[in-house]
């Protein structure tokens, strides 16, 4: 999990690797994720790494996976910088629905012109865009999903209101365990276009996610440990594309 501070008050990515896996196909799914930092920015151009002026102030670039960042060159607020993150849908009213009407989230912004809607949990989150594609959503084999947590008794509600609507629900709720460490409730829903939507008992997702102090260093130890890439290369076999 990476992100610029700790999940009870910041959006984080989870990066997945498969060591057997060389590449992984996009899809059409997730347009980018958008940060208001102007040291993002400074940082991107000090490695020279590609940036591409999309707006007045507004900077496209992508990471090695291929994934879309926009970064905004302002200064870097105190509260989270991640500001949305951008899904395509293919009809927007009928997402719109989804997620405000069953989900119970916030609309913010609607411009069905350019067929875009801003929606989210709270005033102080990062918020989720839904952005009209006109046809079908490809998930490629690289698409994961969005995660919420939630007080742990919403989450048979939750389920309940989904079996009522008969909307799809890929893993009913279910409880796991982290040896050790606390147990966990988790529901797994998709939306009209596929997007898979995790929703998670806050009590105990807070144990979880308790931010490492050594969680950089435990990172890049096991990144310089992978040797995968010279097994591949010993045994001429070549990684597989997911």
């Amino acid at each position: 999990m990476v992100g610029y501070g700790p999940e009870d008050d910041h959006f984080v990515a989870e990066l997945t690797y498969n060591y057997g896996v060389g590449e992984y196909r996009l899809g059409s799914d997730f347009l980018g994720m958008t940060l208001m930092s102007s040291q993002a920015v400074s940082n991107a151009r000090k490695m020279a790494w590609p940036l591409k002026e999309v707006a007045t102030g507004l900077f496209e670039t992508e990471a090695p996976g291929g994934y879309k960042f926009f970064l905004e060159d302002t200064e870097q607020p105190k509260q989270d910088p991640v500001l949305k993150v951008t899904l395509a849908v293919s009809n927007l009213q009928k997402s719109v629905s989804y997620w405000s009407d069953l989900l119970g989230m916030k609309v913010y912004e609607t411009d069905e012109k350019k067929q875009r809607a801003l929606l989210g949990y709270a005033d102080n989150q990062c918020k989720l865009e839904l952005q009209g594609m006109g046809g079908a959503v490809d998930h490629g084999t690289a698409f994961g999903r969005i995660a919420f947590s939630c007080p742990k008794e919403e989450l048979p509600n939750i389920e309940a209101l989904m079996k009522k609507e008969k909307q799809k629900i890929l893993t009913p709720l279910v409880s796991l365990d982290t040896p050790g460490k606390a147990t966990v409730q988790v529901i797994i829903l998709a939306d009209p276009d596929g997007h898979e939507i995790c929703f998670v008992g806050d009590e105990a997702f807070r144990e979880l996610s308790m931010l490492d102090p050594n969680g950089n260093k435990m990172l890049d130890d096991a990144m310089a440990a992978d040797k995968s890439d010279e097994w591949f290369a010993k045994h001429k076999i070549q990684k597989a594309s997911a």
